[in-house]
């Protein structure tokens, strides 16, 4: 994963004024009815089409994407954002575009910013370009959410080996050749974390630019930050155990033998001091090394199994 710096994007300004007929953005959107109107028309300046998914909203959004002139794909009812944009990509798809650009309805994202997004995708240096909050300038995000995203950065470096500093920005940009690669499965807000990881396994290249980004919108995040954090987190920790068995199997079984082998220590003091082995700790202490041990004989197990079918689908 490489970052493109502000300098970097300065030198590419004439580049960023192509010909936008081959870019298509695809937003998702539930009951956006009061932003969408000026995402839309904000957008349209950089890119040939726009396609707006009605994520089974109750307000006017349908009604005013396409008075602002976007193709609209009205789902019957709220199946969550993953959901929206696999419809809104395949429709995309069906025009071949080179580009892609993935944003919110909820104008927190720029339009303006497009064009300096798309530039590694217009070079040929990226599949799939990221917009971070936390390169260039800083912007005015609050500490919950700067807790927040560190927390589930750090989750999806390890369930990816991805290193960037923004993996649950939505703002994003994808090239011809990444469409082709969303035959992966995701739910909900897990979209972002399991496109890198997927990315990442079939060895597609990503970058990341510095954008802004308003937190004074109408609307505010769809779902409770504590519930979305810990929907992404429960996803990648899943993720983490069945492709680095070892590592997800290990640390619990090291964190299993610790616990045990403090059980132990106490329970041996306990008999040295009263001259009386306590049952409790020391049960507990038995069956937490077990259960280490197990776990960590599991995940060598499964690791093994693992390298064994990727050198299969090597040959």
């Amino acid at each position: 994963m490489r970052t493109m710096t502000v300098s970097d994007l300065t030198e590419t300004r004439d580049e960023t004024k192509r010909t936008h007929d081959d870019i298509v953005a695809v937003i998702p959107a539930y009951n956006e009815e009061l932003t969408i109107g000026s995402v839309l028309l904000l957008a349209a300046k950089h890119v040939s089409r726009c396609i707006v998914v009605d994520d089974g909203s109750n307000d006017r959004t349908t009604e005013i994407a396409r008075a602002a002139g976007a193709t609209v794909i009205v789902l019957p009812e709220n199946r969550g954002k993953a959901h929206a944009l696999f419809q809104g990509l395949n429709a995309a798809r069906s025009s071949n575009p080179d580009v892609v650009v993935l944003m919110d309805a909820d104008g927190q994202n720029n339009p303006g910013e497009i064009p300096a997004l798309i530039v590694p995708i217009t070079r040929n240096e990226a599949d799939l370009v990221i917009g971070s909050r936390f390169l260039g300038t800083a912007s005015d995000i609050p500490a919950y959410r700067k807790i927040g995203q560190k927390t589930l950065n750090y989750a999806t470096n390890m369930q990816s080996e991805y290193d960037g500093t923004d993996s649950q920005s939505g703002f994003r940009a994808l090239s011809r050749k990444a469409l082709d690669y969303f035959d992966f499965t995701s739910e909900g807000y897990n979209i972002e974390s399991d496109m890198i990881s997927h990315f990442m396994q079939t060895g597609l290249v990503i970058v990341e630019v510095p954008i802004s980004v308003r937190y004074d919108v109408p609307n505010k995040h769809k779902k409770n930050p504590l519930t979305h954090g810990y929907d992404v987190i429960a996803n990648i920790i899943g993720e983490i155990g069945y492709r680095r068995p070892l590592m997800f199997f290990g640390i619990l079984g090291i964190l299993c033998i610790l616990a045990g082998t403090t059980a132990g220590f106490w329970a041996i003091s306990f008999y040295y001091l009263n001259n009386m082995l306590p049952f409790g700790p020391t049960i507990a202490s038995v069956l937490f090394v077990i259960l280490g041990m197990l776990l960590l004989i599991s995940g060598l197990i499964l690791n093994s199994l693992i390298a064994i079918m990727k050198n299969q689908r090597l040959q």
